[in-house]
């Protein structure tokens, strides 16, 4: 069976040893046989589809390990404050959400995300005062683009309950001007909070935004994501299934689960109602950190919650971005292997942005899989030459450290944070270089093909699907995309530049670019 041919294509098949193949067969939405021309008249028959690549580069389906499907539909409909939207300052964000506020009736919510101080010539971020003069009729609501802060104008505060008088919540901080003890309208590490008291996005909205992240995915080559929100739960589930239904949403879509839900429910009850491969449960998701200077959660706790998922016979996806943290994070790991050692468990750090040496060789002899975002040098590389300090800029996003311990590292974009475009992975992951030219650790980089295999193979493989993804061979699903040109062939500055002409998910064209 046969329903779509590919034939002319200059492939890399990734997990093959070196060979000839310019023809891959799909049928039935999945590889049938690569090969040569000849392949093309074993297979071809009336009804089958036959593109003929012209020489184009043909690699598998990129694979986005880390993102926020929920996040990424929400900064789509909302406004968006991105540097490369020109939001350069406080002033540009005031005049945006002034903007907004002459376009709806008083008193209702206007949502901003996506700015980064460090990027606002003012160096710091907005206060509820800044926002108080955009607007005093609405409450607003700035979402910071790492998404762990936010910021609210006074009437927005009053709306959520957040006073002079409010205490910390155990695991956030209310940011407070130092003369007055007045909350500046900067939080940090409340979105569970704000979530309760804030009224969700209207429906319509959101849809839309989904329907633009799906165009963006695909258009970027990306037939695979892994949705790992610490706030997944059953209603998550049924909303991003029903946009899975209604095709709203078309790359594949593993979904990983918060702890809370993880302890309310038997995983199956995360019933699907659509092809597996196309939409399923995996994971759980736990959030480790040290905003209020001390690490959340305690390491008692830490130890037994992935110790209960372990023990499920789940894999834990830990969010642990700096060194302690991530030592946390293997501790907990080690205890749990202790009480019930398990091989190819794959528990995951998620992001491992400062790591040693040392540390690199402990998370190695753990077996654990680290995904991580080299595209962050390319976007932020210029803040974290000026802010990091001496003592952690050398061990920053340390991919060659990581895989010459024999780590398995997976490349994501933790999207909406930054664009999800694999070629901007490659590249970053390759020359370490920073959109403005400079260099963040260049000892660092790594092969091509091996920052290929970072979004696709690798990827895969921290999803535990590298048996049905991520390479080209029969038997893999018929999920591809169609460059303009050879990332291996190229110069590393043009990598960025390529262009997607075609992406092909499931033996179905989701996106063509060839005009």
């Amino acid at each position: 069976m046969s329903d779509l041919i590919l034939v002319n294509g200059n492939v890399i098949p990734l997990d093959a040893p070196p060979q000839q193949i310019e023809t891959i067969v799909i049928g039935g939405g999945k590889i049938v046989a690569v090969g040569d021309r000849r392949t093309l008249r074993e297979f071809r028959k009336r009804a089958t589809e036959v593109i003929d690549c012209n020489g184009k580069t043909v690699l598998p389906g990129f694979v986005e390990a880390h993102c926020h499907l929920y996040g990424l539909a929400d900064t789509l409909a909302t406004i968006r404050l991105e540097p490369w939207l020109g939001i350069r300052s406080i002033a540009d964000i005031q005049a945006k959400i002034r903007e907004a506020s002459q376009g709806g009736p008083q008193g209702e919510w206007i949502r901003a995300r996506g700015y980064h101080e460090f990027d606002l010539v003012e160096r710091r971020h907005p206060t509820r005062w800044d926002l108080d003069a955009a607007t005093s009729a609405h409450p607003v609501k700035l979402t910071h683009r790492t998404g762990q802060a936010h910021v609210l104008n006074s009437l927005a505060l009053q709306q959520v309950g957040i006073s002079g008088e409010t205490e910390d919540p155990p695991e956030g901080l209310i940011d407070r001007d130092l003369a007055t003890g007045e909350p500046t309208g900067l939080l940090y590490g409340m979105e569970d909070h704000l979530a309760k008291t804030i009224p969700p996005m209207d429906r319509d909205q959101l849809e839309h935004g989904v329907e633009l992240g799906s165009r963006q995915l695909t258009a970027a080559g990306i037939t695979s994501v892994q949705d790992v929100s610490w706030r997944n739960d059953l209603d998550r589930w049924e909303m991003v299934q029903g946009w899975k239904e209604r095709g709203l949403l078309k790359p594949r879509v593993r979904m990983a689960s918060g702890f809370r839900a993880f302890l309310r429910n038997d995983p199956h009850v995360f019933k699907g109602r659509i092809e597996e491969t196309q939409f399923y449960l995996g994971g759980i998701k736990l959030i480790l950190h040290e905003t209020t200077g001390r690490l959340h959660p305690r390491q008692e706790e830490l130890n037994e919650q992935v110790l209960e998922i372990h023990r499920a016979g789940q894999q834990a996806i830990l969010h642990a971005i700096e060194e302690n943290v991530i030592e946390a994070a293997c501790s907990a790991v080690e205890y749990a292997l202790k009480w019930f050692p398990r091989s190819d468990h794959r528990h995951r750090i998620e992001h491992c942005a400062v790591c040693s040496p040392r540390l690199a060789k402990r998370i190695a002899s753990l077996g654990l899989v680290v995904v991580t975002q080299p595209s962050f040098i390319y976007h932020h590389g210029g803040r974290y030459l000026r802010t990091v300090s001496n003592e952690k800029l050398p061990y920053l996003y340390p991919v060659a450290t990581l895989q010459n311990q024999d780590v398995r590292v997976a490349g994501s974009f933790d999207s909406p944070v930054v664009p999800a475009n694999p070629l901007t992975g490659i590249f970053s992951a390759v020359s370490r270089m920073t959109e403005s030219g400079e260099t963040v650790l260049p000892k660092e980089g790594i092969p091509v093909l091996g920052a290929i295999r970072m979004f696709t193979l690798s990827a895969a493989e921290a999803m535990f699907e590298e048996k049905i993804k991520g390479s080209i061979a029969p038997g893999k699903v018929g999920d591809l995309v169609v460059l303009n040109g050879d990332p291996t062939q190229v110069p590393i500055h043009e990598v960025k530049d390529l262009k997607v002409e075609m992406t092909i998910l499931n033996g179905e064209v989701v996106y063509d670019g060839r005009g």
